[in-house]
């Protein structure tokens, strides 16, 4: 009210708009978010119900990592690791088999270090 230039007036105007429009984005983001949460809910109370399902599916996937885990220790041969990671499934699996891959190449890396300073002793 208090400018009298029309330009000035317009960018008042745009950017009041502006602001307005940020605004209702804001409160759609927030009805969104609002609307889903009912099915979260559900998706505990169904958890609560096959809990003891789920309990004996996440021991028995234990038992199967223990295992692999062992058969891991034995296969000294990064390519035949390689391989079980391509086949594996499960996020878990496939962890544990990068871990193997990294500590066969730190005994590797080690022990061509140690071959190194025995021949630079020499």
């Amino acid at each position: 009210e208090a400018t009298l230039d029309l330009a000035e007036r317009r960018r008042i105007r745009s950017a009041i708009r502006e602001l307005q429009r940020q605004e209702l984005e804001r409160d759609e983001e927030t009805l969104a978010s609002k609307r889903f949460r009912p099915e979260r809910s559900s998706q505990r109370q169904d958890d609560k119900e096959n809990w003891p399902q789920s309990q004996h599916l996440e021991e028995e996937q234990q038992v199967a990592l223990a295992a692999l885990s062992e058969q891991l220790e034995a296969i000294t041969s990064v390519e035949e690791l390689t391989k079980l990671l391509r086949a594996a499934g499960e996020y878990e699996e496939r962890k544990l088999i990068r871990a193997a891959i990294r500590k066969l190449r730190a005994e590797e890396i080690e022990a061509a270090t140690l071959a190194g300073n025995v021949q630079s002793s020499r």
